[in-house]
């Protein structure tokens, strides 16, 4: 198992793919899902099997039923390596991050964002900050960005202006993404032809996995520059201003002071 792999019992697994424990058990029936690896009684999933799920959930999304499914799978399967399958399914649909899964209630929310909340939760689940979960609870896709979001309203940022910037934020982000994957897809997978081979598989899942830290650092790196840059433009200008201001309210000292001179007898 890689060093920074995860291993989900079935309803951490079902909670993480947004799907039910009998569903998860369904499809493992069915034959869509590869069995998990046993510790004793317990049965660990891997994010390969949480990559198979997300993959059966599009599909679904698709229009196709679980009889199309089990038939592209069993297909998919004889003509390739299952090993080399699991590993890409797991490479491509496993997480970007390794930040806890983490859950919140409205209540929570109000408390860290103040009273009034509410309206917006909607917002900030359209937006794909908050993911709803049927137990009533949300789970946060995003800690660090909602941090952020409680240190700007604290600082008077109305909430509606930081839902803003998130829903920005996705967009430019989206497109930075689709960027870099179509310079793998252009590059790396069309050349390589279909079907794709067991070994052109690993690779592909060794580009995915060295990727990962690399394009996260390098997106963290190039935020901070902008960063840096335009906040030390905006404050230059804040400074300058203040300086002018300062200027004029000397000019103006000195002028009342050679007035009130004048003025003396």
């Amino acid at each position: 198992m890689a060093p920074n792999a995860r291993e989900y019992r079935v309803d951490e697994l079902a909670r993480e793919a947004g799907t039910t424990v009998r569903n998860v058990r369904a499809y493992q029936d069915r034959g869509l899902l590869p069995p998990p690896r046993r510790q004793g009684r317990v049965g660990l999933y891997s994010d390969a099997h949480l990559a198979r799920l997300r993959l059966i959930a599009d599909l679904l999304g698709r229009g196709y039923t679980l009889a199309n499914i089990a038939e592209l799978v069993s297909a998919w399967e004889r003509g390739r390596n299952v090993g080399a399958v699991l590993g890409l399914e797991a490479a491509l649909g496993g997480p970007w991050d390794d930040h806890p899964v983490e859950f919140v209630t409205a209540a929570e929310l109000a408390a860290g964002f103040g009273e009034g909340v509410e309206p917006f939760i909607a917002d900030a689940v359209d937006v794909g900050l908050l993911e709803q979960h049927p137990d009533g609870r949300f789970r946060v896709t995003n800690p660090a960005a909602l941090e952020v979001g409680k240190v700007l309203v604290a600082a008077g940022v109305p909430l509606v202006a930081v839902l803003d910037v998130a829903r920005a934020l996705r967009t430019d982000v989206a497109d930075v993404g689709q960027r870099f994957v179509a310079l793998v897809e252009d590059h790396v997978v069309a050349p390589l032809g279909a079907p794709l081979a067991a070994a052109d598989l690993q690779r592909l899942a060794a580009l995915v996995a060295a990727l990962r830290p690399l394009v996260t650092t390098l997106v963290h790196t190039e935020l901070a520059r902008a960063m840096d840059e335009e906040i030390r433009r905006r404050l230059g200008e804040h400074l300058e201003h203040l300086e002018h201001l300062g200027q004029l309210a000397q000019l103006a000292r000195t002028a009342h002071g050679r007035a009130r001179h004048t003025e003396m007898p």
